[in-house]
């Protein structure tokens, strides 16, 4: 059986799926073909339907999920790994203030909304070039995700909020940002085998981490190593193989925040 699978450039997602898809590990009869793209552009092909397994920001996923079942393999879940709210120093923010954005369906907007519900003038901007468009004055802050939390101090930026320990201190819970989700018509049965070999992909990669060195930096070449290492220790952890108790109820509080319904979710993990 093929199947399409979307994952982002970063580290974290090349480093969970480097043994899956370059033949590292026994995948059981299935057969995937990759789909490498920014986690927006994943978030907005899911209302097309467009992949059968995808990475998906957990906002998104709460707009999708009469037709993504998640799965308890690959999250990126944490603590003090949220998005960060930056500016330059002299910057003064006001309700007109323009904010870059990674995409309008990431958690990290999502946690904007909650937490400066008027800041409403927005631009939805590639994650990688929000710091530029700061430095270059084409907008007045910026909601950065990913590797770029380790590199906008270098750039003479500075933090006004990180959205991560704005969640914890309301909810006491690990951030939920990102999971992989399998469309609902694919059998229980073939769903639960590819959430077998997505973990078993994470475990090669755990105990062979140089093994997939090469596959990471080929879809980053420009980041330095130390900044890699610390994007992967920082998004693939414990949740990444399991969600847990508190990881789920972590994913159901966002759905709640939302006023979304949490029936499908709670469907999944019985």
């Amino acid at each position: 059986m093929k199947i399409t699978l979307g994952f982002s450039p970063c580290p974290n997602d090349t480093f969970i799926f480097d043994a899956l898809i370059n033949n590292k590990i026994d995948t059981e009869g299935l057969e995937f073909e990759a789909v490498i793209s920014d986690v927006e552009d994943l978030n907005k092909w899911a209302f097309k339907k467009k992949l059968d397994v995808t990475k998906l920001s957990y906002h998104a996923f709460s707009y999708v999920v009469n037709d993504y079942a998640l799965i308890d393999a690959g999250s990126a879940l944490g603590n003090n790994c949220g998005p960060l709210l930056i500016k330059k120093p002299e910057t003064i923010l006001n309700p007109g203030s323009l904010i870059a954005i990674p995409g309008k369906y990431t958690t990290a907007n999502m946690l904007l909304c909650l937490a400066y519900p008027k800041l409403k003038n927005k631009t939805e901007t590639l994650f990688s070039e929000i710091e530029d468009k700061i430095i270059s004055n084409k907008s007045d802050a910026g909601l950065i995700i990913h590797e770029n939390r380790f590199t906008y101090h270098q750039k003479g930026l500075e933090k006004i909020a990180d959205l991560g320990e704005y969640w914890e201190s309301k909810t006491n819970l690990p951030i939920p940002l990102g999971g992989i989700m399998v469309k609902r018509e694919i059998p229980r049965s073939t769903r639960k085998k590819i959430e077998k070999v997505i973990k078993k992909s994470i475990k090669y990669a755990f105990k062979n981490r140089s093994c997939s060195a090469s596959f990471i930096k080929s879809h980053c070449q420009e980041m330095r190593q130390d900044v890699i290492d610390a994007h992967i220790n920082l998004y693939v952890n414990s949740y990444s193989l399991s969600l847990g108790q508190k990881g789920i109820k972590a994913i159901k509080t966002l759905f709640q925040k939302l006023n979304k319904d949490i029936s499908l979710l709670e469907e999944d993990f019985n």
